[in-house]
C-alpha cells in the first residue's frame, strides 16, 4: 500500500526582510502565498545564480532572447514544468499556459497546481516574462 503524503502549514522569511514591530522576528508568510513566491522564485532563478545550489533555477531567461515563437513557447513550458517538479516538492503541476504577447514582446505565464496532500481545489499563479537588457 503506497503512503499517503499529507499536507501541513507551510511557512517562508518574506524577501522585504522586514521585522514585526511587536516581537522583531523577520515578518514569514505562510501556505498559499508561500507556495506561489516560491514557485515564481524558482523560474525566475536563473540557474547557477545560488552559490551553494547551482543547479537551482531555471534555464527561463535564455529562452527569452530567441525570437518570439510557439516553439520558444513550448520550450518555456518544459522548461518551467521541469524546475517545478525538480524542486517544489509541496506542489503537483495540473497545467502550464504559455501565452506569447508578440506586441509587447512577454509571455504571459499561467501555472495551474495543486498543493500535495492538502484537500483543495486547484491554485492558479500568474505572472508575466519579458527579456531584460
Amino acid at each position: 500500500m503506497p503512503l499517503e503524503r499529507t499536507s501541513k502549514g507551510f511557512k517562508d522569511l518574506s524577501l522585504t526582510f522586514k521585522s514585526n514591530p511587536l516581537n522583531q522576528d523577520l515578518i514569514t508568510i505562510k501556505n498559499d502565498t508561500a507556495i506561489k513566491r516560491s514557485l515564481r522564485n524558482l523560474v525566475l532563478t536563473y540557474t547557477g545564480e545560488r552559490f551553494y545550489n547551482p543547479e537551482l533555477g531555471s534555464k527561463v531567461y535564455r529562452l527569452l532572447f530567441n525570437p518570439m515563437s510557439p516553439i520558444i513557447s513550448d520550450r518555456i513550458k518544459d522548461e518551467i514544468e521541469r524546475t517545478i517538479l525538480l524542486y517544489e516538492p509541496r506542489v503537483e503541476v495540473d497545467d502550464i499556459f504559455v501565452d506569447p504577447n508578440f506586441d509587447n514582446n512577454e509571455y504571459n505565464i499561467s501555472i495551474k497546481y495543486r498543493v500535495v496532500g492538502a484537500e483543495v481545489t486547484s491554485e492558479n499563479l500568474s505572472f508575466v516574462l519579458r527579456a531584460t537588457k
